[in-house]
């Protein structure tokens, strides 16, 4: 059958055309990837004259000699430049660094949170600072035991609440020192409450008690008087149920939001600018809780709710116009608009509800756009910004977010390299489906020529990729760019971005239609005379590497595959991650005997587990996984080994010590991108060439 194949639109990566600019420039190496820096949170000036915003890089203050022992470390630090274009500057310094930087409300002063001086054993706990913005010393403001999470600035700017977890006990903490600490498992549950202090006096009180935790930055009531918050039950990652309260400071009597039948709320909830009315995401719930009061994960739409605060009654404002999740919500000042972000396809658009007539519009397209902060009175936005063509920078605009202009370039270093061309593709499945995915092709590319392939599939499978600038330790597709590859970045069925029909698309279906939606894409760029079928690898992270070890388990046309933090046995992996309710979602509830005694759930999991095929494979397996993973435990890339080599296939597992489900350390992600191209390039290319430094 002849794969239908639609080009959306085509970026290219410089400005110029990168086949005559080859010459000049050189590839992307690994070391280029470390010394990229990142642009975090943005925030705009209440006058609109000024933004803050973070920069993350990697330190190594004291790293004179790394070879004995050395360490780098990741930082952010917090930046200022003018919306007129005048230069950039860093505004801290400290060695651990600081974040979540926000302007009082009448642009006096700027906070941030930073661990600073000397804390003991742990070392120091993260605490709110101000900085006067004319200039001068920072000075600390909060004390907090167990530290500070989120916070947020009283509409006056005489207060801000904040969030700290319930500290432990003397005894409890003499305990721990001692190592006294046998730890139940799921037992330490310590909750997390609001408290709001003066910022003139520093007397701090405690506004929220009792068994939940609160999620996120409380929101306060434009009046001063109350706060918005979302709670849950517990403190377990697993803990699906999700609360809306409204407390009233003084007496902090709390006040329960019910956002409608079957809906559980997602978010902090934000006032409109009047303070009658409330507005936050919610998700209907379909399922039954498991009889110890915890669920699967709905996998619906978060739709916009708007609550009358008076009146208690919520309104679902969700409609066929929108058929993706909302983001962060905020009122325009007038009262009219909730604007918002969300994904869309392979971006990240920014858009608006009109409260009166319940329309919604896109206010941009085509962008990655995050982080929005306005000026007091709306005539300027700030944000983040990324592209194929380089790493997030601040932009400022006008309200319209059409008239966009760049305040910094954080990374001018790329304008020396030599970068692959980025193209947004869509294909059919074999069942129909629309397929959508970026593809990036080597750097210098002639039309015509057929080269490696390499296939990364995305995490999730709720999340996506999208059509941004491919250099990080888990996506260094410039690095393969440089090294003559093509890499396709698809995003099958149960992505999020391209509606709630597509989401669900893989429920009980893990390793069906997803699996084919990848392998038509694959078709069809060998159709195109782009892909060299004989010279074809897959990688993937998280549930990209379960559909890594999955794809391998089913097909032998990919010459070597990398599974990062992958599933490969999915009945062990529901009884120990720290997610098993989103298992259960995709594969119909827990692995069990039905009443009749039967299998039925059971032979399902492990109809769609790798590990069940392992006598079928014959690419050549990398398995690289964190040492301390809790998404993923370590049994899952364990047993799939074990499987695979006691029948004597070709595969390797690397375990990163202290490392979780992700990579944090310099040195292991190094090692990841150089490990994983090393052993693609040895098994796809037939030699072993080492990835540029």
């Amino acid at each position: 059958m002849r794969v239908a194949y639609i080009v959306r639109r085509t970026i290219p990566f410089l400005a110029i055309p990168v086949f005559g600019a080859s010459a000049q420039r050189r590839a992307m190496t690994v070391n280029d990837i470390m010394e990229l820096k990142s642009v975090g949170a943005v925030a705009m000036a209440p006058d609109g004259k000024s933004v803050l915003y973070t920069v993350s890089a990697w330190e190594h203050p004291a790293a004179r000699d790394t070879s004995k022992g050395d360490k780098h470390d990741m930082r952010s630090h917090v930046w200022m430049v003018g919306t007129d274009g005048s230069a950039a500057r860093q505004l801290t310094f400290s060695e651990r660094g600081e974040t979540a930087p926000q302007w009082s409300p009448d642009g006096k002063w700027i906070s941030f949170v930073s661990a600073r001086g000397a804390g003991g054993e742990e070392g120091p706990r993260p605490q709110i600072w101000i900085l006067p913005a004319n200039g001068g010393e920072a000075w600390q403001l909060t004390t907090a035991r167990d530290g500070v999470s989120g916070y947020a600035w009283s509409p006056d700017g005489s207060r801000i609440a904040y969030l700290t977890t319930d500290s432990l006990s003397r005894e409890g903490e003499a305990k721990v020192r001692r190592r006294d600490d046998a730890k139940e498992f799921e037992g330490d549950l310590r909750l997390a409450h609001a408290w709001v202090i003066d910022v003139s006096s520093k007397h701090a009180n405690k506004v929220t008690n009792g068994e939940f935790t609160v999620r996120g930055a409380p929101a306060w009531s434009p009046d001063g008087t109350r706060l918005a918050l979302l709670t849950s039950p517990t403190t377990l990652i697993r803990d699906e149920r999700r609360e809306g309260w409204i407390v009233t400071l003084g007496s902090n009597d709390r006040e329960r939001i019910v956002p409608g039948p079957d809906m559980t709320i997602q978010g902090t909830p934000v006032w409109s600018p009047d303070g009658r009315t409330l507005a936050f995401g919610a998700m209907v719930e379909t399922f039954r809780p498991n009889a110890d009061g915890m669920y699967p994960r709905s996998l619906k739409n978060t739709v916009l709710v708007t609550y009358d605060v008076a009146a208690k009654q919520a309104r679902d404002r969700s409609s066929p116009q929108f058929d993706n999740s909302v983001g962060q919500l905020r009122w325009s000042a007038d009262g009219r608009r909730i604007v918002f972000t969300a994904q869309d396809r392979v971006y990240s658009s920014v858009f608006s509800f009109d409260v009166a007539s319940g329309e919604y519009s896109r206010l941009t397209r085509d962008l990655l756009i995050r982080g929005l902060s306005w000026s007091k009175d709306e005539s300027a936005v700030s944000f983040a910004m990324d592209s194929p063509a380089s790493p997030a920078d601040v932009y400022v605009s006008d309200a319209t977010l059409a008239n966009r202009r760049k305040l910094t370039t954080v990374n001018p270093q790329v304008a020396t390299l030599s970068l692959g061309e980025s193209e947004v593709v869509t294909w059919k499945s074999a069942d129909g489906w629309q397929v959508e995915g970026v593809l990036l092709k080597p750097a210098g590319y002639q039309p015509g020529q057929r080269v490696p392939l390499l296939v990364d599939i995305h995490g999730g499978p709720t999340g996506a990729h999208t059509n941004g600038f491919k250099a990080s330790w888990g996506s260094p597709g410039q690095v393969y760019a440089g090294s003559g590859w093509a890499v396709l970045y698809p995003n099958p069925r149960g992505s999020t971005g391209y509606g709630e029909k597509f989401m669900r698309g893989n429920i009980k279906d893990w390793g069906g239609g997803d699996y084919r939606d990848i392998m038509t894409g694959v078709d069809e760029l060998v159709r195109r005379g782009i892909a060299d079928s004989t010279r074809l690898a897959v990688t993937g992270w998280s549930y990209g590497g379960y559909m890594t070890g999955w794809v391998v388990s089913q097909t032998g046309r990919f010459k070597a595959a990398m599974m990062g933090a992958g599933l490969s046995n999915m009945v062990s992996m529901y009884g120990t991650t720290d997610i098993p309710g989103y298992i259960g979602t995709f594969y119909d509830g827990m692995p069990q005997l039905d009443g009749s005694l039967t299998n039925k759930s059971l032979d399902f999991y492990r109809s769609r587990s790798a590990i069940t095929y392992s006598d079928k494979v014959t690419t050549p397996l990398l398995m690289l996984h964190g040492g301390n993973d809790e998404r993923v435990p370590i049994g899952q890339p364990m047993e799939y080994f074990r499987n695979l080599k006691d029948r004597g296939k070709t595969v390797e597992l690397v375990f990163y010590p202290r490392e979780g489900h992700g990579l944090g350390e310099y040195y292991h992600q190094i090692d990841k991108v150089k490990r994983e191209y090393e052993w693609l390039a040895k098994y796809t290319l037939g030699d072993r060439p080492k990835v540029m430094q």
